[in-house]
Parts: C-alpha cells; structure tokens; sequence
C-alpha cells in the first residue's frame, strides 16, 4: 500500500492546468500554430480530408497526431509512451471525477495480463456522453503536466473534445471519435468513444439499449455496474460482461489464442514477447494472426446470464 502511495505521489506532481475553456462549436480542430510545441510544420492530414471532419491523423501514420510528431516511436519506446498515456489519463480522470472505462483491444489487453498489448499503437476507452458532456464544459483544451518515473523532464498532455459528439448525422463516420487525450511530445493518444442512449433500439422495445457513433451496440447491463480491476499499474474500471463484449467483437477464440501479431503468449513470465525469428521494425502495423495452441488466461469471467437479444 505504501509503495503504490508512493507511486501516485510521484506521478501526480506539478499536475498543472494550463486552461479551461468553455465548449464552443466550430467546424475545425485546432490548428497547428494555436497547439504546436516544437515542429515547424504541420505533419497531419488536415489539408486531404473532408472538411467535415474533425480530428486529422498524421500523414505517416493514422495512430500519431500530426501537430506533435513527425515520426513514428520505435517498438520499445512506443510501448513506453503509452503507458505514460494511459496511466496519465486515468488518474485525470479519476482526479476531476469522469467515470471511464476500457474497451476494445485496450479491454484485450487487460485480459491477458491486465497491460497494453505490445503491438498496440493506440489506445480505447469509453464514457457516457453526460460524462464527455462534463468535460467539454470545464475542460475542453486543458493541458496538463506530469513529472513521471520514466519521464523526468515532466510532459503535456491535452484532453481535445470534437464538438459534435452531442451530435448524430450524416457525417458520423467521420467523427466517430468523441475526444482525445494527446502525447503533446510524441502524438500518441487515446481515442474517446461516447456511449449514449439508442433511442431508435428502444422504441422498439429493447431496454438499455445503448450505442455510439462507431456503430458499436450495447445492453446497459452489458457495461454496468463497470468493475473495479487495475491496468498498467493503475486503478481501472472495466464493463461488466468484458468476457462477452471481447467475443462478440473479437471472437471467442480470440481470449485463448496464444500466437498473434507476431508476438507469442508466455503462460510462464505472463507476457506477451516478440517471436525470435521475426524482427519488429519501427512501422510494424498488425498483421494476419496465426494460431498454435490455446491458453486459458486465470481471469474470473462474468457469472452473469447474458442477454437472449441485442440491439442490430
């Protein structure tokens, strides 16, 4: 207890706020001159999308924030970084008092060995849209300093809301993503997903139904009550069904699988390691996983019976 004290101490320290704005609406990120720390010019996509889109990856890579990098990570510091990301995410988060959760292959992840998987070069997490809603009214913009164990020099992070995350239409496809929480040194972050009510599902009857913009569907009681577990050395909230919502996204497989993405499971360390025989290049991107042998990770899964009918 006196360790992980010690730890959160640590990484709480000069927590600065640099900013809070109040949700305006507009058609445009914001731009490079108004953000930028150290590039001279603007590595994201902004000048080839459609005009209606909100964030703008970069042009080497869709999972890097153009405005603060002008290269990818190699695979060790990337896996680096993104811890830093995750656990400086949480603890704002869980410091401001803004429920969220993993999801995705975040939620994968937590599976297995309750980490970020090495090959992963993003990160995925959920919230109600009243709590996004919360956040876009006091900290839309903010930029907040932590000095970390791995980064002493301290590092910004910026918590950016898309202004059309209250709403749905046509043009949903392209800002799927609700929010996110930025490496404003490397240009990794992490993508925020609203989870909203499905009213079109429940008038046709089927309670709690809920979903979000990437056309993702839930039950209520498929994420609440969200359980309490920890990832990457740090508190964490996970949805309820976690073992249903990976085989639904995922396949049931896919929780045993113990060869992918050139990795190889170790039932022993509990870790992911790289397949000795295949080197990993700085631009690795997942490839078609192949499957050896199966492993039951020791994860109590859910005893909850699941739903008989989901929202289409």
């Amino acid at each position: 207890m006196l360790i992980r004290l010690l730890y959160w101490l640590s990484l709480a320290i000069s927590l600065v706020c640099l900013g809070l704005l109040e949700t305006v609406v507009v058609n445009a990120d914001a731009d490079f001159e108004s953000v930028r720390v150290r590039l001279t010019k603007d590595h994201s996509g902004k000048r080839g999308d459609p005009k209606e889109k909100y964030f703008h990856e970069s042009v080497f890579h869709p999972h890097y924030d153009g405005r603060f990098a002008d290269r990818q990570l190699n695979y060790e510091d990337r896996k680096s970084h993104l811890v830093a990301l995750i656990q400086t995410y949480l603890f704002t988060m869980q410091d401001i008092g803004a429920e969220t959760w993993l999801m995705h292959g975040t939620l994968m992840g937590w599976w297995w060995n309750r980490k970020i998987l090495p090959w992963d070069s993003d990160i995925d997490v959920q919230m109600t849209v009243n709590t996004l809603e919360f956040l876009a009214s006091y900290y839309n913009m903010s930029v907040f300093h932590y000095h970390l164990p791995r980064i002493p020099e301290g590092r910004d992070y910026m918590l950016e809301i898309n202004p059309g995350f209250s709403t749905v239409g046509p043009f949903d496809k392209l800002n799927m993503i609700d929010a996110r929480w930025i490496d404003m040194e490397t240009g990794l972050f992490i993508d925020v997903t609203t989870v909203r009510p499905n009213t079109t599902a429940r008038a046709l009857g089927i309670e709690g139904a809920l979903q979000c913009k990437d056309k993702h569907h839930y039950l209520e009681q498929d994420l609440f009550p969200l359980r309490d577990s920890v990832f990457e050395d740090t508190p964490v909230k996970i949805p309820f069904q976690y073992a249903w919502l990976l085989e639904e996204e995922y396949s049931k497989e896919s929780l045993t699988r113990t060869e992918f993405e050139r990795h190889q499971w170790n039932a022993t360390t509990m870790e992911w390691e790289p397949i000795k025989s295949v080197q990993l290049h700085d631009d690795f991107e997942p490839s078609i996983p192949l499957l050896l042998k199966t492993f039951t990770p020791g994860i109590n899964r859910p005893q909850k019976a699941r739903p008989k009918s989901r929202p289409t």
